[in-house]
Order: structure tokens, then C-alpha cells, then sequence
């Protein structure tokens, strides 16, 4: 029997291919420019991805990264439920 394939992407604060279940995935809608995260990993619209991991977003968010992924800046709401959710895990 073949073996499932694992689709894995990049984490943008340490830059490392992980599974994509192993990943938070942020989420920009597409026609209401709305931000949000992305917990099933199924949301419509430009996405990028995270370690779940307060390092590797506190680093993604310096060097902005995350805004630069999704084309738009961050509220300081949006910032706070990212780190919500980085720290649940």
C-alpha cells in the first residue's frame, strides 16, 4: 500500500518546512480584507504560516514577515488572538 503524502509549508518565523497540521495558519479574506486564524486550515483566501510557537511568531512579527505574506497590516486585536492561540497550544 502507498504511503499518504504529507503536505508540509514553511513556518515563517524560523523558516522551517513542517506538516501542515503541526502549523496555525493565518488567513486574509479575500474581498473584505478581514484577518483571521485560520484553526481547521480550509479558510478561502491568501494564507501563511506559523510554528505554534510564541518564539516563532514574536520573530515573524518583528522583522514583519506575516504582513508582508499577506499583503496587509496587522491590527493590535488580530496580534492578540495570534498570541492567544500560539500560547493555548
Amino acid at each position: 500500500m502507498k504511503a499518504k503524502k504529507i503536505p508540509m509549508r514553511m513556518c515563517l518565523g524560523c523558516q522551517e518546512m513542517k506538516p501542515k497540521k503541526e502549523l496555525l495558519r493565518i488567513v486574509k479574506k479575500a474581498h473584505s480584507n478581514d484577518i483571521q486564524v485560520d484553526l481547521t486550515g480550509k479558510m478561502s483566501g491568501r494564507g501563511c504560516y506559523i510554528c505554534k510557537n510564541i518564539d516563532c511568531l514574536e520573530k515573524a512579527l518583528k522583522s514583519k514577515k506575516i504582513e508582508r505574506a499577506l499583503e496587509t497590516s496587522l491590527t493590535e486585536d488580530i496580534i492578540e488572538q495570534m498570541r492567544k492561540e500560539v500560547s493555548n497550544e
